[in-house]
C-alpha cells in the first residue's frame, strides 16, 4: 500500500488562519479496539502515537465492546458518513436472566428472570428481528434529546424518553450456546442499529430478560478484521515509516460511488469549488448508470479530486479533497 503523507496546503493569509499542529496524514486506519476504552480515547491515543494533524472515528463503539474502529485521518474525515452509513457486522453474547439499566454488563441489575430459552425457542423468534424492524435505542446511548446526549440524562437519573425508529437487520443467527445462561449471535445490520437493544428485545420475545455480556464489531463498510491493527502495535510503530503500510486510501470507502475521469484543467476548476460541464466528460466516458442528483467521485491521474453531484448539466463539487 502506498504512503499517504501529503504536504498540507499553506493558508494564503497565515496571520489570519490558525495552523493545525501535527503531520498531514490522509487515509483510513482501522484499529482493533480493546475493551475498556472509549472510541474518543482511541482517537486521542492514535493522535499522540502518529502525531497526525486530524483524526476522527467512523462510528462509536461502547467502552465494553471490542473490534473494528475505523479512524479517518486528514482528508478522509470528509468521507466519514460513507462508513457510518455502511453495513456493519457484529458478534455478541447475551446473558439471559438479568436486565441491566445500560443493556450491557457495565450496568446495574434492574430485573431478573428464571426463564432460560432453548436453542429451538431462540431460533423460532429470530425471523422477527430480520429486515426493517422497529427498535427503541437504549437510554445509555449517544442520541441527542433536546440538545443533550441520552446517556448524560440517564446518568443524572432523568430517564430520557427514547423514541423508536426503523432500523435494518440484514442477517441474524445463533452461533453458540456455551451454557444455559449465555447465547452468542452474529449480525449484519444497517445504520443506527443498537446491538444492546437487539439483545434486550430478543430476550423479551423469549419471555425472559437479558443483556449484552460481550460485543465485538467484525466488519464496517469495506473493512474486515484482517484490515485492522491493534492499538498496542500502532503505538509501538510510533511515527515510523511502517505506519503508511497500514493506511487505506481515502477513496476506499467510496467504492460504491461511480468514478469519473477528468482532465487536469477540469480537475483544477473542481479543486477551486467551480462546476464543470458534464457533457465533455460524458463524451469521453458515457455515464450509463448516472442520473441527475447522483454523487460521483471526480478523479484525475488516479487522484481523488472531489465528491460531486450531477445537476443541471454540470458536475458540481461539494467535498473538495486536498490530496
Amino acid at each position: 500500500m502506498t504512503p499517504f503523507l501529503i504536504p498540507a496546503p499553506i493558508p494564503e493569509k497565515p496571520e489570519m488562519a490558525r495552523k493545525r499542529r501535527g503531520i498531514p496524514i490522509h487515509g483510513w486506519l482501522i484499529i482493533d479496539k480493546p475493551s475498556g476504552i472509549s472510541s474518543n480515547g482511541v482517537v486521542g491515543r492514535v493522535r499522540r502515537a502518529t502525531n497526525a494533524a486530524k483524526v476522527g472515528h467512523g462510528g462509536t463503539l461502547d467502552p465494553l465492546a471490542t473490534g473494528l474502529l475505523p479512524l479517518a485521518l486528514g482528508e478522509a474525515t470528509k468521507t466519514v458518513s460513507y462508513v457510518m452509513d455502511g453495513t456493519k457486522g457484529y458478534r455478541f453474547t447475551v446473558r439471559w436472566g438479568e436486565a441491566r439499566n445500560t443493556d450491557d454488563a457495565e450496568g446495574t441489575v434492574t430485573e431478573t428472570s428464571d426463564v432460560r430459552p432453548t436453542e429451538d425457542e431462540i431460533n423460532a423468534v429470530l425471523d422477527r428481528f430480520i429486515g426493517d424492524i422497529e427498535q427503541t435505542p437504549p437510554p445509555f446511548s449517544a442520541i441527542k434529546i433536546d440538545g443533550k446526549r441520552a446517556y448524560e440524562l440517564a446518568r443524572a437519573d432523568k430517564a430520557p424518553e427514547m423514541k423508536s425508529r426503523i432500523i435494518r437487520i440484514e442477517e441474524l443467527r445463533l452461533v453458540e450456546m456455551a451454557d444455559d445462561d449465555h447465547a452468542t449471535f452474529e449480525v449484519r445490520s444497517g445504520k443506527g442499529a443498537y446491538m444492546r437493544a437487539l439483545a434486550r428485545d430478543i430476550a423479551l420475545a423469549l419471555g425472559t430478560v437479558g443483556h449484552i455480556f460481550a460485543l465485538r464489531r467484525v466488519a464496517v463498510g469495506p473493512f474486515e478484521e484482517k484490515d485492522a491493527i491493534s492499538l498496542d502495535k500502532l503505538e509501538s510503530l510510533g511515527h515510523s515509516a511502517p505506519l503508511s503500510e497500514n493506511l487505506f486510501p481515502v477513496e476506499t470507502v467510496l467504492d460504491d460511488i461511480p468514478a469519473l475521469a477528468l482532465t487536469e484543467p477540469e480537475a483544477r476548476r473542481l479543486s477551486r469549488g467551480q462546476a464543470i460541464p458534464v457533457l465533455p466528460v460524458a463524451n469521453r466516458s458515457p455515464l450509463n448508470n448516472i442520473s441527475q442528483g447522483d454523487v460521483v467521485c471526480a478523479m484525475a491521474g488516479g487522484r481523488l479530486v472531489a465528491l460531486a453531484k450531477i445537476k443541471g448539466g454540470e458536475i458540481r463539487p461539494f467535498r473538495v479533497m486536498n490530496l
